[in-house]
């Protein structure tokens, strides 16, 4: 328990240095594009129009949702914040191995490189979603009490990065095929997270039960549950239990090991 609370100390203590360093990453990725940062935005819209076509239109995707709610709504509920967690993961990953020299020559907090790869990504979550809700407001869906949620499963996708990132972060040092297979593994649960295809549709079936067991889900559904009024928190109270179980676990381990293993880091590497 002390090394959770250690790490928790570190992150409060960084969280400035965080910030300054996310900011900077995020600019010196794009110093080099004509259109700079405007890729953060561009690249995901390019996506979801792709997806639309495909799953939307092509493959019928408003017989895939039992809802009223246009399929591109129930899409983009899902699609904006996968976009956002599958890219923090892969950063997550690298975050160590890449930053080597820098924990190598200077008393750099290890423990927060996971950290400053979520945060990056803050600015094009909020953006792309700010402008959905603009769309979704000024189609005649305006809020209810239920989008209050949306705080709760923000902080519930938050934590489940974290505690994602900062074991990816130390596998990846020790076993560098292990970033292939995340990005593989993120292919597969783009299909089996809910993002495109509806993944509740059979609430009693086995194999939805099954689905419900990646956290992924949770955080998807839950968004959509806010935004389409579909229910509560309270609603699916061991759903929520199991969540924050699975999450804690991750994260625990990823502390323990970084903490175990981040001397060795650079003879690893």
């Amino acid at each position: 328990m002390n090394i959770l609370v250690n790490w928790c100390r570190v992150q409060l203590y960084s969280t400035s240095k965080i910030i300054r360093v996310a900011r900077f990453d995020k600019k010196s990725a794009h110093q080099n594009h004509f259109l700079g940062l405007f890729w953060e935005f561009l690249s995901p819209t390019i996506q979801i129009v792709i997806y639309y076509l495909i799953f939307g239109l092509r493959l019928g995707g408003q017989n895939m949702v039992n809802s009223d709610v246009p399929y591109v709504y129930w899409m983009l509920i899902g699609v904006i914040p996968w976009f956002y967690m599958s890219s923090s993961i892969n950063a997550g990953a690298n975050s160590i191995s890449s930053n080597l020299n820098l924990i190598s020559k200077t008393k750099f907090p290890v423990e927060i490189l996971p950290t400053i790869s979520i945060v990056k990504g803050l600015t094009s979550f909020f953006s792309m979603f700010g402008l959905f809700l603009c769309l979704f407001i000024g189609t005649g869906n305006f809020p209810t009490v239920s989008w209050l949620q949306l705080i709760y499963y923000f902080f519930a996708m938050l934590l489940l990065l974290l505690s994602v990132s900062t074991l990816n972060a130390v596998v990846v040092i020790f076993f560098r095929d292990y970033q292939l297979i995340i990005s593989s593994t993120l292919r597969l649960l783009f299909f089996i997270s809910g993002v495109v295809i509806d993944v509740s549709t059979h609430p009693d079936s086995l194999l939805t039960k099954i689905l419900h067991l990646n956290p992924f889900v949770y955080v998807i559904e839950g968004f959509r549950d806010a935004l389409l009024s579909r229910g509560g928190i309270l609603d699916h109270p061991w759903w929520g239990i199991y969540f924050f179980s699975v999450t804690f676990l991750i994260l625990l381990i990823g502390i323990y090991v970084t903490n175990r293993y981040k001397r060795y880091f650079v003879e690893y590497m």
